[in-house]
């Protein structure tokens, strides 16, 4: 059967298990399905039925006795376990060397230079909770003007401003400037613009984050599927973590149920290619705050959305749902995990309960999604398998 549209999710930071190098990244023993399955609050049974709890593993949920889906766990080749590094290896770019991280805030050299774009003094300048940066440093910064810039364990250069005192714009124009900053030897994965509003203490986050990220150093899956005529659609921040590169036509969506709502909404859509989705708030307001509860109840709330999705697929359609790291819930850490990602393929055209165990790559989905659309000569990463599951 020919594929005429792909939905690729990414339920950010949905991890299933540690990997075998987990220890090297202080991460031993993390696994986020399981962190979400102890809270007693998940419920799945879409996902249970595609096969969520048969892949390889994975023992802390109930097994479908017939998988609607193929369904298998894969390994990060990547030196990292980030947003921008884990994307990279799904869409078909190897990430040999990990990104810069500076556990003790920025060089002097980098700050300077930032001072120097901008004509502004800095605050905080060290990893930091985003939400008690607000607390600690938010009353100062409106004081004095000064914007926030912190990091964290992951690659980011991440600047906090109040949108009365430096709106949307100005704020992405200094991100804008850092971003050219921080190349080669400084090269974060992300530079982030951090706007919020309200008064002290009452700080809160608003919807205008923004991230800047490095572009791809070589042509991924999505720039071989629009040099060969395909659509190529980023709902959420797909575009923004490819700096657009690859990326046909793209919706910000902030939210999961805006990511869900537009996805639905594509799904209406006549097009002839891949629609590649990213749900965010799994990661950034569960995982990063050790809200296994939380976490728990989002991953519901998508599994019930999931339902409607799945029933609203054409007969050429293939849905895939997968991660791009772990960020364990129930760990002391709250940041990301190096763990196993989950894949589960479903759609007329697939064969249900193939059991693909596990797989080498995560740019395996990418070279699968490549050969569903007929292309099998490109010089992105991975093996397909679309041969194991296509009907």
């Amino acid at each position: 059967m020919k594929t005429k549209r792909v939905f690729w999710i990414v339920l950010d930071s949905f991890g299933v298990g540690e990997l075998p190098d987990a220890a090297d990244f202080g991460d031993e023993g993390s696994n986020t399905l399981a962190a979400c399955a102890a809270t007693g609050r998940l419920n799945i049974p879409n996902m249970i039925s595609l096969g969520l709890g048969n892949i390889e593993g994975v023992s802390c949920i109930e097994k479908a006795p017939a998988p609607k889906g193929a369904f298998c766990r894969l390994n990060e080749v990547s030196r990292g376990k980030d947003t921008t590094t884990g994307h990279w290896e799904l869409a078909g770019i190897v990430s040999e060397k990990p990104f810069p991280t500076y556990p003790n805030g920025f060089p002097q050299e980098v700050i300077d230079a930032f001072k120097e774009a901008t004509g502004l003094e800095v605050l905080c300048n060290k990893p930091y909770s985003g939400t008690q940066l607000l607390l600690d440093y938010g009353r100062e910064h409106v004081e004095t003007k000064k914007p926030i810039v912190y990091t964290s364990a992951d690659s980011v250069f991440q600047i906090a401003a109040h949108e009365d005192i430096y709106p949307l714009e100005k704020l992405y124009e200094m991100s804008e400037k850092a971003r050219a900053i921080l190349q080669g030897e400084h090269g974060v994965g992300r530079v982030i613009a951090r706007p919020f509003k309200g008064e002290y203490p009452d700080y809160y986050r608003t919807s205008g984050r923004h991230d800047f990220s490095l572009v791809p150093p070589k042509d991924s899956a999505l720039d071989v599927l629009m040099q060969n005529g395909f659509a190529t659609i980023g709902v959420g921040k797909i575009y923004d973590i490819f700096a657009g590169k690859g990326v046909s036509e793209t919706y910000r969506t902030g939210p999961n149920n805006i990511g869900m709502e537009r996805s639905s909404e594509l799904q209406k859509k006549d097009f002839t290619g891949l629609c590649f989705i990213n749900l965010v708030d799994f990661d950034m307001v569960y995982g990063h705050r050790n809200d296994a509860e939380g976490y728990a109840n989002a991953l519901s709330e998508f599994d019930a959305w999931l339902g409607g999705f799945m029933e609203g697929m054409e007969d050429d359609d293939i849905l895939m749902i997968t991660a791009d790291h772990g960020c364990d819930p129930a760990t002391p850490s709250t940041d990301h995990s190096r763990e196993y990602i989950p894949l589960l393929v479903y759609g007329k055209g697939v064969k249900a309960g193939t059991d693909l165990g596990t797989r080498k790559c995560y740019a395996d989905q990418s070279k699968t999604i490549l050969e569903m659309f007929g292309i099998t000569e490109s010089d992105t990463a991975g093996e397909s398998f679309w041969k194991e599951i296509a009907i």
